[in-house]
């Protein structure tokens, strides 16, 4: 809440857990997602969910597009040489072009 009380946040985009192999870590993706789901309701920021899919065709313009595929050209557009960061860097910063390019798409239709 502290974050989000800094940064004044107008939406919070998620990538929708996706079970795929290890219930394991898909049991603490949901968790942590609950749990920022829970922090923007009480902080009163709309959320937006998108599939692995969305994300990816919206990166990478192909939704079965790999994880190396989709962290280089998150780089590309952010005119990035490389990411330095934890692994989940990419897989965020993706989820937020992903919900930009979602933005102009409804604005424009509107």
């Amino acid at each position: 809440l502290d974050l989000i009380a800094e940064t004044k946040p107008q939406v919070m985009a998620l990538e929708r857990v996706f079970i795929r192999k290890n219930i394991t870590n898909a049991m603490t993706v949901a968790r942590a997602s609950g749990i920022a789901m829970l922090a923007a309701a009480e902080s009163g920021i709309p959320v937006k969910e998108y599939t692995p899919t969305a994300v990816k065709l919206a990166v990478a313009g192909d939704g079965t597009a790999d994880k190396d595929q989709v962290a280089s050209l998150v780089a590309r557009r952010l005119r990035l040489e490389a990411l330095d960061g934890p692994a989940d860097l990419a897989d965020a910063l993706a989820v937020a072009l992903c919900h930009a390019q979602q933005s102009r798409i409804e604005e424009a239709v509107s």
